[in-house]
This record gives C-alpha cells, structure tokens and sequence, in this order.
C-alpha cells in the first residue's frame, strides 16, 4: 500500500477538477453510456467502488471500500505478470447533481507524473449519461519518456477500456 503521507508527484493537485495545467500531455474522453438517472446511479457507484479499474484488470489494490479523498491505491500497469504497481492517492471526490466521480494523483514510484478523474455526467436536457475519463500526464521514469507516442496510444486504449466497464442501458 502506498505511503499516505507521501508527496503527490505534481504541483497541480486538483487541477483535473478545472483548468489542466500546461507542460503535459492532457487527455479527455466523453462517451454516451445510456440514458436516465438510474443509470447515473448506478455508474456513479461502480466507479466509486474502483470498478473501472477492476473491470479493466488494472486494480490492485486501496484501502478504502469507496473511493474517498486520500485513499491510497495502486493500480498494476502491465500485462500478465510483467508490469510495474503504481501508487495513487485520491485527491477529491466529484460530487456534483449531474457530476459524480473521482481523481486520482500519482506519488513517487508511479512511471507518470500527472492526474486522472474517472467520472459520469448527467445531461438533464436530454436525459443522456456520459463516461468521463480526464487526465493529464508526463513521464515519470526514463521508459515512460523513451515510450513516447506508444504511451499515449496505450492512454487512449486504456481510457475506452475504462468507459467500456460502465454499466449500460443501451
């Protein structure tokens, strides 16, 4: 489990929240998932439960059953046994009447520096529920860097596989 004391590996704490920052890669994803309230509820819960990143197999491990400011988790980046554990720490919990989500910060030991909100909306004017997946990221270690556009095709892989594990109506 991650150090909860430990220094968030970026200045711009909470910054997913409303202008990302300049001098990263940043990155945004909205999907429709359905349509109605229901299914707002129910995606707002699987996604405070880490169910995007257990749905996707990237959950390792939190010590909180929902997500909750400063929870400490890490997450597995790789495939079968070949990857690295990365830890995170929540930094808030999106708790808006059409916003609900969660973002996480990198901590030293992650191989990117930066922050991602894993969210769904509600648009009241049509009805519809979207996935939201925000993120802004530089690399953290030497093989981050020397991946380059690699990484950000596996960013992007991953963010559709993250909204893909939201439930659906449609």
């Amino acid at each position: 489990m991650p150090d909860k004391t430990a220094p968030f590996t970026y200045p711009e704490v909470g910054a997913t929240r409303t202008t990302m920052p300049g001098g990263y890669h940043r990155f945004r994803l909205r999907q429709p998932i359905g349509h109605g309230r229901d299914l707002f509820d129910r995606a707002e819960t699987h996604i405070l439960e880490y169910g995007i990143q257990k749905g996707s197999g990237v959950f390792q491990s939190a010590d909180t059953e929902t997500a909750q400011p400063g929870t400490a988790l890490t997450v597995f980046l790789g495939i079968g046994r070949l990857g690295i554990t990365a830890p995170c720490r929540v930094v808030y919990v999106l708790d808006e009447p059409d916003r609900r989500g969660f973002a996480y910060g990198t901590l030293p030991g992650h191989p990117e520096i930066g922050e991602e909100l894993f969210a769904v909306e509600y648009d009241p004017t049509d009805d519809t529920v979207y996935g939201l997946v925000t993120a802004f990221s530089k690399p953290g270690t030497w093989y981050v860097r020397l991946g380059g556009p690699v990484v950000r095709l596996i960013q992007r892989w991953f963010a559709h596989r993250y909204l893909n594990t939201l439930p659906t109506n449609g």
